[in-house]
């Protein structure tokens, strides 16, 4: 029977494949993150011909995908570490950035307490020169796979939102149903 975190993953990549460049080398991180993803969109606005461009916003995101087995606190905090590092070196702020998000999937098979009030705690966020050159946002999310519960940061909702419509899954407090 195929372990769950890999099937998880790999559906995983399979619904970020169709807007995300895949890398599935495992090539960011030294192994740390066997797949990460990336985002690019680039908005511009032109006047009578494309030679003339008004303005341009450039957004991007960087994926991390780590499957562990159990996840305690010091194994968390070496992953944020790593993937905010990755990240933050792949961030190239400029007239025309608008944001980034580095953005750190965890698949795990337990967690600890003190693990998952990590996951809800981490934030960072950046401005370059005053916001004129953009920011960038740290977002986490946790997929604990023995107990179906999805964790996340403030700015890692959306990513627990596509987590629990994806996995059939619904942590919700307003409203909302657990399978």
């Amino acid at each position: 029977m195929a372990d769950p975190k890999t099937t998880t993953l790999e559906r995983l990549l399979d619904i970020y494949s169709h807007q995300y460049d895949l890398d599935r080398e495992g090539v960011y991180g030294g192994g740390v993150f066997p797949a990460t993803a990336t985002y690019f969109l680039r908005d511009e606005n032109y006047l009578i011909s494309k030679k003339h461009v008004l303005s341009a916003v450039e957004n991007y995101d960087y994926l991390y995908f780590c499957p562990v087995d159990h996840l305690d606190a010091p194994t968390l905090e070496r992953v944020i570490e790593a993937s905010m590092e990755l990240g933050r070196e792949r961030v190239r702020p400029h007239r025309e950035h608008m944001s980034s998000f580095i953005t750190l999937i965890i698949l795990a098979d337990t967690m600890d307490q003190e693990a998952k009030a990590l996951v809800k705690k981490t934030r960072m966020r950046k401005y370059f020169k005053f916001a004129f050159h953009g920011w960038m946002e740290y977002r986490i999310a946790a997929l604990e796979l023995s107990t179906n519960e999805i964790l996340s940061n403030p700015a890692g909702r959306d990513v627990r939102k596509l987590l629990e419509q994806n996995f059939g899954m619904n942590t919700s407090k307003k409203g909302g149903f657990r399978k």
